[in-house]
């Protein structure tokens, strides 16, 4: 007879138990289709547990199609060979799988933070406050572009720290920027032509091109992006991030933030889409003014994000519509239900409003700043130092590493990851890749090390490059 033990199962009930134990050698092709099971009480005597385990047990399984039952005769196993898992087969070996979960010692390509500088005392003790003081609030349906308690103090927080006189009505809120970029491809139109920077963030395209819409891939200089090649395109929407361009770190000089205005005001519908993803990072001088708050035609979209600032996981971001477009949107749009929970909206609020997140900012941009410098003198004070070139280390969270050596990037690429180091070349980051695209360079975004981790990393990363070790 069918049997199972239930011995170290610690505190789950024993029918639940059992109904995994059953699910599961259906699921694997143990208990195949059509097989019956045992009567409730002969399976109860011989497991040694009482009628009702057997009795819960099955009555979940039916619950959830697993098995069936057939009056007077008992409980037959349903036919799911379409959906069942091949025995010996597990999940976690699925093509793609072994990547996302792969531990790297440093991962130089995502954007994270260390446990240890997430406020998390002062998130729980806001999340309480809100729990037992908003009670109605987080219970009431938002407006559709969001909270509207979040959305003033972020335009405070921009006409403060960014000096864009914005109101409060003008931001809409979304679960990530991958979202607002699509509500704006419904808003400007899937006729228009897109441009994005080469070298440029790849997600930005791949969201566009996902959405139907033609994509343009414009050249960065020196000075950000070509504004002849703009010109000679026949680009409506101009995707940019002047203040930081990612992955260069170039700064769009102020002449050519005024050229780009006077792009877009050279023809009816044009607009460009200001991307100021970690502007708060910059860690010498000031911050850079943003496109926005140096326009008078009404024509940049101003875009930013608490998923740099806070933590990837935090999904929220929010967009500046220019006043006609704000119309626009309520007209066309204003169907879509704002996608961020309540909770997190009130309590980021309070966060911003009470001081807490330029606090937040002050200290990490001091303590990155503190791990760059680290991050950087290791590399000087390495073997690296005869033969690499640190650039654009002041701008943001990432630098560019430039590395003499005749080894094709594939194969420094290949070498890092096997010493479980995660590195990306600049030439990944091209749409069009030409002979333009400079090779031996590599993006390190260090958001994630912790100033323990830097020696290390950079013993292994000499040891990949210069083949030591």
């Amino acid at each position: 007879m069918l049997t199972y033990s239930f011995a170290d199962i610690g505190s789950d009930a024993l029918y639940h138990h059992l109904y995994q134990c059953i699910r599961d050698d259906i699921l694997c092709g143990k208990l195949p289709a059509e097989f019956k099971l045992p009567s409730k009480r002969s399976f109860a005597k011989n497991l040694g547990v009482s009628n009702i385990t057997v009795e819960n047990a099955y009555a979940q399984l039916q619950a959830e199609g697993y098995i069936y039952s057939v009056a007077k005769k008992g409980y037959y196993v349903t036919e799911i060979s379409c959906f069942a898992q091949p025995a010996g087969s597990r999940t976690e070996n699925l093509p793609g799988q072994e990547m996302a979960l792969k531990k790297y010692i440093a991962d130089f390509v995502s954007n994270r933070i260390s446990p240890q500088q997430f406020p998390f005392s002062v998130w729980s003790k806001l999340l309480r406050e809100t729990l037992l003081n908003l009670h109605e609030e987080l219970l009431e349906t938002p407006p559709w572009g969001g909270v509207l308690q979040l959305r003033r103090a972020i335009s405070q927080h921009l006409k403060e720290f960014r000096n864009m006189d914005v109101s409060a009505e003008q931001i809409i809120i979304g679960a990530g920027t991958e979202y607002l970029y699509g509500l704006l491809i419904q808003l400007l139109g899937r006729d228009k032509i897109y441009a994005v920077e080469d070298p440029g963030y790849h997600k930005i395209s791949s969201i566009y091109e996902a959405n139907g819409v033609q994509c343009c891939f414009i050249p960065v200089n020196k000075r950000g992006i070509d504004l002849k090649r703009l010109q000679a395109s026949s680009c409506h929407v101009v995707h940019i991030s002047p203040s930081h361009h990612f992955p260069t770190g170039i700064v769009t000089p102020i002449s050519k933030r005024y050229e780009l205005l006077g792009w877009a005001v050279g023809q009816e519908g044009r607009y460009i889409i200001e991307d100021d993803y970690d502007s708060e990072f910059r860690l010498a001088g000031k911050p850079i003014p943003t496109l926005q708050s140096i326009d008078r035609s009404e024509r940049v979209i101003y875009m930013n994000t608490f998923t740099k600032t806070l933590a990837s996981t935090i999904r929220i971001s929010y967009m500046v519509l220019p006043q006609p477009l704000l119309e626009e949107f309520e007209k066309r749009l204003s169907f879509y239900s704002c996608t961020v929970s309540n909770f997190e909206q009130y309590v980021l609020a309070q966060f911003i409003e009470e001081g807490y997140f330029e606090k937040h900012i002050n200290r990490m941009r001091t303590h990155y700043r503190r791990v760059r410098d680290e991050v950087v003198q290791a590399v000087r004070k390495s073997a690296l130092a005869t033969c690499c070139e640190i650039t654009e280390e002041d701008a943001g969270l990432h630098f560019l590493l430039r590395i003499d050596t005749k080894l094709p990037d594939e194969e420094l690429l290949q070498r890092a990851d096997k010493a479980g180091i995660r590195l990306s070349a600049l030439t990944e980051y091209y749409g069009n890749p030409t002979n333009d695209a400079p090779a031996h360079t590599f993006v390190v975004n260090y958001s994630g090390l912790s100033e323990a981790e830097i020696p290390n990393v950079v013993k292994l990363l000499t040891e990949c490059i210069l083949g030591q070790g």
